[in-house]
């Protein structure tokens, strides 16, 4: 089996509403899909959702890199060949994890495909029997964001994903206490602060006043990359502490096991390249004893459904937050959503099947190449 030809749409998806965190505002979701042909007639998906912020690549940027980098390094190459392919991948791009994990998803993709299997069975089986998915609230006022966790409570969600990072730390602490106020001391609240309390000192006067709330985890207090700040927050404070947009590769995480930084870490897979490497991370983690969470950059039904295979096979990757295509008016893919679980179909490969009008309604640009 080899690959002999590849598509990648640049797609720009629609919101409900605007996307807010503390870097920025979403109006809409910029994305790359790539679809993989094989000799033998399979088609395979792979998606990439590049965040400037984090990854340092940017949505057109990355279309132009797989065009003319990472598509010819894998034309003509078997599918199941997995780690050959990110080594001639990282030999022709250093970084760009985003754009790999689109190759690397595709391959999976086609790899369970050929195989007759769901994807979670070629990482290690069926090792939880759900996955769930919190509501994620953007920032908004305090008051708002309030009646919108009781709206969300009153819904059945099992917890709640609070995004904060925004006016101030006192105006976040003022936001996570009326969400707590108001739905009550049970219900399980994440607060992802997404590197806005920036400093280790404002971050741990911050999350002093928050350690009665009974938090899961503050999440990326302060900027991306100071592991040795971040341990010096988890020391000096009660809450755990999660490392999302510090944590993007395997030397990250052996720098945050070396300084004892995070109690639980974020893996995504357009951080980290794919499906391959973030087992590999989930790995290496529970060996360290650290809980991992599959975290999502927003994407549709593929990188979603990618996110949750990956999660399905390993049991230290305790939670997942692959809520893309709910964000979404319109989609391309059919990840089912059962509240408060995501089905993963038992069909081979990521069991999503592309509503091919929709795609190419979305994409604002294309480019085909061939073996």
């Amino acid at each position: 089996m080899k690959i002999i030809k590849a598509t990648i749409h640049a797609v720009r998806f629609p919101l409900h509403e605007p996307f807010i965190i503390s870097y920025g505002t979403y109006p809409d979701m910029p994305s790359l899909i790539l679809e993989l042909e094989t000799d033998t007639g399979l088609i395979g998906y792979g998606e990439a959702v590049p965040d400037e912020h984090v990854t340092g690549e940017y949505f057109l940027s990355v279309y132009e890199m797989m065009k003319a980098l990472l598509i010819p390094q894998i034309l003509g190459e078997n599918p199941m060949d997995i780690e050959k392919i990110h080594a001639k991948m990282d030999a022709a791009l250093g970084g760009n994890p985003a754009a790999k994990a689109a190759v690397d998803i595709a391959c999976y993709d086609l790899a369970g495909k050929a195989l007759g299997t769901p994807v979670y069975n070629l990482l290690g089986g069926q090792a939880h029997e759900t996955l769930t998915y919190p509501k994620v609230l953007s920032i908004e006022a305090p008051e708002i964001m309030a009646e919108k966790a009781v709206k969300a409570m009153q819904d059945g969600y099992p917890s709640l994903k609070l995004k904060v990072g925004r006016d101030g730390a006192q105006m976040d602490v003022a936001r996570i206490k009326a969400v707590r106020e108001a739905v009550g001391p049970d219900i399980e609240i994440r607060v992802d602060v997404n590197q806005g309390w920036k400093t280790p000192g404002t971050a741990v006067a911050a999350i002093r006043q928050l350690e009665d709330e009974n938090l899961t985890w503050i999440e990326q207090p302060i900027v991306m990359g100071d592991i040795r700040g971040l341990a010096e927050v988890r020391a000096k404070t009660a809450v755990p502490i999660m490392a999302d947009e510090t944590m993007q590769s395997m030397e990250q995480l052996h720098e945050i096991i070396r300084h004892d930084a995070a109690d639980v870490i974020n893996i995504k897979l357009m951080k980290c390249g794919g499906i391959f490497h973030a087992v590999q991370i989930a790995k290496a983690a529970e060996g360290a004893g650290i809980a991992c969470q599959i975290g999502s950059m927003v994407e549709s039904s593929i990188g979603s459904a990618a996110g949750y295979h990956a999660a399905m096979s390993r049991r230290n990757i305790e939670s997942t937050e692959l809520t893309g295509p709910l964000l979404y008016s319109e989609e391309i893919g059919d990840l089912t959503y059962k509240f408060p679980e995501v089905l993963l179909a038992d069909k081979p490969g990521l069991g999503v099947t592309v509503n091919r009008e929709q795609l190419e309604k979305l994409t604002v640009k294309s480019e085909v190449m061939e073996f």
